[in-house]
């Protein structure tokens, strides 16, 4: 981050009540300047669902970035941040008819699916659209696995892919994705492998794919470092080179993690520090968020998010880190070995650091009566 605590926490005062999720746009612009460089030859589309908040959208319509969405709302926001529709993608592959027609209203030419159905609704919605045909993937090595709900087999793929040509439909290529938060260069090659078959097989009946979608999953620093991103664009062009040779296709990807994760600290207040027995080592410190109010990749403690406190310089003690519901699942970390100060008291703040994706999209709407966790944009 480049904000200082003392930037994040006199901004944070200006507003009021914790939690507050704050997000420094300028960062969000760095990370994406930065896998666009290590991409210089795809196109980058953001994964909206990370984090639609507009000012964040307007900085990477600024930087030339594309958008992957998933909805109504997210094209909406796209369009309203500037972007043009031929730089948005329809990558959800399960999609109601109306919302198919609505983008195709708005100007939307791409669609992704991985069904026969979905190609039927595809086919009536959005005549002459371009498509890309969803693989299924192994997520290995992944953090926040993704499972079987998307993609389907390169047999089935094919089949598809020759069905969209005859029903007016341009194939325009294939997609996977191998979960995310990736700690695997590795992970993306078999899929490579086999879209370089599936290519093949196509072009053997006439067809022209050209797109490669190679998804998400590039990772962040949270506790633990991940590799630069660099060590992912030579794992996949080497990829790509293997087994397409020189004729290797449009690559395509979505990060989302990657550009809005590192630009955000999310602010909770300490509740209660207690203990359960005069003999536990361990403390309980209980926040106003958790698993609820956005920290739902905290489950089975798959993401593990640094943490920062003004008594950081002083000795500290094993906890437990619980939310502030009164279910009994909003736990975050229990397992894996959290330290806080010894010097933690209840109103003290806890900075959680590298929460930009996937936290004020996941919270509850009002679960216990707690409100949605707010955002501010810095600057």
């Amino acid at each position: 981050m480049t904000v200082t605590a003392d930037e994040e926490l006199t901004a944070l005062g200006a507003v009021g009540r914790t939690p507050c999720l704050v997000i420094d746009v300028e960062v969000a612009g760095e990370q994406y300047r930065r896998i666009a460089s290590a991409f210089a030859d795809a196109e980058i589309h953001y994964a909206v669902k990370a984090n639609p908040e507009p000012a964040l959208l307007r900085a990477l319509v600024e930087a030339g970035c594309r958008f992957d969405v998933a909805s109504r709302t997210e094209i909406d926001l796209c369009l309203a941040a500037g972007a043009s529709p031929a730089d948005l993608s329809y990558g959800h592959p399960i999609k109601k008819p109306g919302d198919i027609a609505y983008a195709y209203a708005r100007g939307v030419r791409l669609f992704a699916f991985d069904s026969a159905g979905e190609l039927d609704k595809i086919v009536t919605h959005a005549p002459g659209s371009a498509v890309i045909c969803r693989l299924l993937a192994s997520s290995d090595g992944a953090r926040w696995p993704l499972s079987r709900k998307f993609g389907c087999t390169g047999e089935m793929a094919v089949d598809l892919m020759k069905a969209a040509a005859v029903c007016g439909l341009d194939p325009a290529g294939l997609a996977f994705h191998v979960g995310s938060q990736q700690l695997d260069p590795g992970r993306w090659e078999p899929s490579v492998a086999l879209a370089a078959d599936i290519f093949r097989t196509l072009e053997q009946s006439g067809l022209s794919p050209r797109i490669l979608n190679a998804g998400g999953g590039f990772p962040v620093d949270y506790r633990v470092s991940a590799l630069p991103i660099a060590a992912y664009s030579v794992a996949i062009h080497a990829a790509l080179f293997r087994h397409f040779g020189h004729r290797a296709p449009k690559l395509m990807i979505e990060p989302g993690r990657y550009i809005a994760a590192p630009a955000g600290v999310l602010h909770a207040e300490v509740v209660l520090v207690s203990k359960k027995s005069y003999s536990d080592e361990s403390r309980w410190v209980y926040l106003d968020v958790g698993r609820f109010g956005g920290l739902a990749e905290t489950e089975d403690e798959a993401i593990q998010y640094a943490l920062a406190t003004a008594h950081d310089d002083g000795p500290t003690g094993p906890v437990i880190l619980a939310g502030p519901t009164c279910d009994s699942v909003d736990i975050m970390y229990q397992h894996a070995h959290y330290e806080l100060p010894l010097a933690l008291r209840a109103g003290d703040v806890v900075r959680i650091l590298g929460t930009g994706a996937y936290t004020a999209t996941y919270a509850s709407v009002g679960f216990n009566g707690f409100p949605p966790l707010r955002t501010l944009t810095n600057p």
